[in-house]
């Protein structure tokens, strides 16, 4: 596994414990859908794809791909005994509706007020914002699931400069980092293994608040 994959698979890790059994859970495109490969033992959460799929399940094994069950990303997916199959309109009423406990999504760029943008960067082709906005409006946790930096670059700042998704995530997991987004600023709740506070705030562009003692990222213990 490269560093890169490395970081991804640890952000993701760390997101799924903020699941809870019996959760629905909306899993973004990226580094959200690496969750479903983390999930603990004991508890049974449903995962939403906004493509129209409830109950889905972890990638398949190679070679036992179905042409048919992709996630919202296009990658292969795989859907659990229960699951069920419907058309955008439903899909994105789930959304809309405030049925989604919980939306992992990643981010271009988060801020200090809990904002993210996640789909245009201005000069770029833009994929659309899919359903990230009615996700952000909708679901009851938003959590954003995203590297710390882009080539060196802070992702992480006190406003966003690029166009804004939505507002309301509540916590930010990075590779290096947990941040709350709290109504006095950013803090600093748990650092990654071999990274230190100062280390965090050298890549991050937003005020951080940092308590006396910061404990270590949990899952990657």
């Amino acid at each position: 596994m490269t560093e890169l994959e490395s970081a991804r698979h640890r952000i993701a890790r760390r997101a799924a414990l903020e699941l809870n059994d019996g959760d629905f859970v909306n899993l973004g495109i990226g580094i959200p859908t690496l969750v479903t490969q983390y999930i603990l033992s004991g508890v049974d959460v449903v995962f939403h794809s906004e493509n129209g799929m409830s109950a889905m399940g972890p990638p398949p094994e190679e070679g036992a791909e179905d042409h048919e069950i992709t996630n919202a990303g296009g990658d292969w997916a795989t859907v659990r005994p229960g699951g069920a199959f419907f058309d955008t309109a439903f899909s994105f009423a789930l959304a809309r509706g405030g049925h989604v406990d919980v939306a992992i999504l990643g981010a271009l760029e988060a801020d200090a007020l809990g904002q993210i943008a996640s789909w245009l960067v201005p000069g770029k082709r833009a994929p659309g914002m899919g359903g990230s906005m009615d996700l952000m409006a909708g679901a009851r946790r938003v959590v954003a699931a995203m590297l710390h930096t882009d080539r060196g670059s802070p992702k992480i700042v006190e406003r966003c400069s690029l166009p804004i998704t939505g507002g309301g995530a509540e916590m930010i997991i990075t590779e290096l980092c947990v941040l709350r987004v709290t109504s006095e600023g950013l803090t600093l709740c748990e650092l990654a293994p071999g990274v230190s506070a100062r280390d965090v705030l050298a890549l991050t562009a937003a005020r951080l608040i940092v308590p006396d003692h910061v404990p270590l990222m949990r899952g990657n213990r």
